[in-house]
């Protein structure tokens, strides 16, 4: 069985993100729960996992600027990708009402997406920071915690036999985290190839991303997301990540032929079919 590791715990929206890609290629896989972004490619590395799946965007915080790095460090080529609507749900032991929960746990940034509920709606309730949405989830299970609840998603209510006392209290229903799939073992076929991660340096000069940008026009190239970081040690030299969506593969590799003598270096995170 395809071990595929995750940053977080199980439950988590990165178990959610790769049950949900592998089981569209009809595989079962081992989850392997791993404490930091840097360890995904550490347990690769090592051969305690066969891919993994890593958070890079998301529609209301941005890009997770330091998987951009992690990505171009690493030599594992991304698959595919898998966009996750991010539905936070209150969760306790089950036999309890709302009103006898005295505090939720759960990570910083769930507690900034489903504020507004707790205020409207049970104002009584202590929230406190942890470090992971589905570990709190798991501690109230072992421990058997009355009174406390956690805000998670579903797949950790059903894992840890919690209850749903309040489904779907995020603020904003539109919230999606994108997640790519590093898997060298995956060969996607060329003709459903419609989507490519990029990562390029250019040229000290005016009007070298001008250029880039005009012949990718060109070429019918559609341009999904840009970000820039700086390149350590070289003052104002950028390294410039880009997703691109095209119609065909042809086409797509006569634009990189147009720009990469433009390029002072090119990289080819990893081409791929997109996900709706």
């Amino acid at each position: 069985m395809k071990k595929v590791a995750i940053q977080g715990y199980r439950g988590c929206f990165h178990e959610q993100a790769s049950r949900e890609f592998y089981s569209r290629m009809g595989e079962d896989i081992e989850i392997l729960e791993c404490p930091t972004f840097v360890s995904l490619f550490k347990a690769m590395d090592e051969g305690k996992a066969d891919a993994a799946a890593m958070a890079i965007e998301n529609t209301i915080s941005g890009g997770l600027i330091p998987n951009f790095e992690l990505r171009r460090a690493n030599p594992y080529k991304v698959k595919g990708e898998v966009y996750i609507r991010i539905v936070q749900n209150l969760m306790a032991l089950p036999g309890q009402k709302l009103e006898d929960i005295k505090q939720v746990r759960t990570h910083y940034m769930a507690m900034n997406q489903t504020r507004k509920f707790f205020e409207e709606e049970c104002p009584w309730v202590v929230m406190s920071e942890h470090e992971d949405t589905a570990k709190a989830a798991i501690e109230i299970a072992e421990g058997k915690l009355m009174g406390v609840g956690a805000v998670a998603s579903a797949l950790a209510a059903e894992q840890n036999g919690l209850e749903i006392l309040a489904p779907s209290i995020e603020t904003y229903k539109q919230n999606f985290t994108r997640f790519l799939i590093p898997d060298d073992s995956i060969a996607v076929p060329r003709k459903d190839i419609n989507k490519a991660s990029l990562c390029f340096t250019l040229p000290h000069k005016p009007g070298s991303l001008a250029q880039i940008l005009t012949i990718l026009s060109f070429y019918d190239m559609n341009l999904t997301r840009i970000q820039s970081l700086p390149i350590p040690g070289q003052e104002w030299q950028y390294f410039f990540y880009v997703d691109i969506k095209f119609a065909t593969y042809e086409r797509y590799r006569q634009a990189l032929k147009a720009v990469r003598p433009l390029m002072a270096d090119l990289n080819i995170l990893g081409e791929y079919k997109s996900a709706q």
